[in-house]
């Protein structure tokens, strides 16, 4: 059970604010998650939803790459909820069942090829220490590019942000999602 009631739809804010609402639905198809939380401040939620389009419609980073950072990211922050709604579009994205499943148990990067541990590597290190090695910056950089590294990096940080909405308000993971190990 969330610590706040969740928002669920226009019933729940002013008037003021169904356009909002209207918003988050036509993204999501219904208020859950994250935005459920957010919508509290309907000015904020305003502001972040674009975020979710541009990360799926807009960024040069390849979907299946960034699904790779999403998932490292809020696995790092113990987002059952996040994790559970990343998972299947990870999967939809082309994320292979075995980088899954590493993620999910924390496992060793290194058994992963290459352009993957990289990604792992660096957004944990961003997740754990707030920094990462030179070495790997300078290898996705180098491979990928500086607005690309921008985006990956972005990418992997609002979706921590989201993990830490859920978990602050103590969202539940839909029952029928991917589980992280307890």
């Amino acid at each position: 059970m969330p610590r706040v009631a969740p928002i669920t739809g226009k019933s729940d804010v002013s008037a003021e604010h169904h356009a909002v609402v209207d918003a988050v639905v036509n993204v999501f198809g219904t208020v859950r998650g994250p935005f459920s939380m957010l919508l509290h401040s309907p000015k904020l939620a305003e502001r972040v939803l674009p975020l979710v389009t541009f990360f799926r419609d807009e960024s040069i980073v390849a979907p299946k790459l960034r699904s790779l950072a999403i998932l490292t990211a809020v696995r790092e922050r113990e987002a059952a909820y996040v994790w559970a709604a990343q998972v299947a579009a990870a999967r939809k994205n082309g994320v292979r069942e075995e980088a899954i499943d590493l993620l999910r148990a924390k496992g060793d990067a290194g058994k992963l090829p290459a352009d993957e541990r990289d990604i792992v590597t660096y957004t944990r290190q961003l997740m754990r220490t707030n920094r990462v090695d030179q070495g790997i910056f300078d290898a996705l950089k180098s491979r990928y590019g500086v607005q690309w590294l921008v985006e990956l990096t972005a990418a992997a940080n609002y979706f921590a942000l989201l993990s830490g909405v859920v978990n602050a308000f103590e969202v539940a993971a839909p029952p029928d999602g991917d589980k992280l190990p307890v």
